[in-house]
């Protein structure tokens, strides 16, 4: 049996997200989709899909490398999150760096024009190794991924030192604790050949 999944890679990368609430099982309030992207099919970069009360409830995409920012809004994230397949939204350009460590907190910033956004995640609990097959499993999306994830019961994203409402909240994933905010590192996305 070979050891190589037999799928075609579509993207590696990274995909840190934070989901904001301000009641547990409330609605999210903050909802922040964040990439590294190392390869795709629209070349490497960085993106964030962001909505919250500071965007005032719609959807704004900051990135360094728009093609690769419609390139998954038609693939991965918007099968993620069909709201983001809607490629009118503009993308702003911004610029991008991280600082941390993902034992005690991690940090990613995103700065444009006029705007510094910072999305930290700390509390930071043991990685989970996800992998699923494309076209497999209750949802029968049409993308794989093998991810770490790495559960943040505390979270913060502000915008112009401006702190979102609402916090994260503790889950469980397969078994084991995790959260409604997570650092995604080492993660490749999927589809069948």
């Amino acid at each position: 049996m070979s050891a190589a999944d037999p799928n075609r890679v579509v993207l590696t990368g990274e995909n840190p997200f934070i989901r904001l609430s301000e009641t547990d099982g409330g609605p999210i309030t903050t909802n922040a989709s964040f990439w590294r992207i190392i390869t795709s099919g629209a070349g490497p970069g960085h993106v964030l899909y962001l909505k919250s009360e500071l965007t005032d409830d719609e959807w704004r995409i900051y990135s360094d490398n728009m093609a690769m920012a419609r390139w998954l809004q038609n693939t991965v994230q918007g099968m993620l999150n069909a709201e983001l397949k809607d490629t009118s939204i503009p993308i702003i350009e911004a610029s991008f760096g991280k600082s941390g460590d993902a034992r005690d907190f991690w940090t990613e910033t995103v700065d444009t024009f006029d705007e510094t956004i910072a999305l930290t995640w700390h509390d930071i609990g043991d990685p989970l190794l996800i992998h699923t097959y494309p076209n497999q499993g209750p949802e029968g999306r049409p993308y794989g991924v093998c991810t770490v994830l790495i559960p943040c019961l505390s979270t913060r994203l502000t915008v112009n030192g401006i702190q979102a409402k609402g916090q994260s909240f503790p889950r469980v994933r397969e078994g084991r604790p995790f959260s409604t905010s997570a650092l995604a590192f080492c993660e490749s996305w999927t589809e069948a050949r």
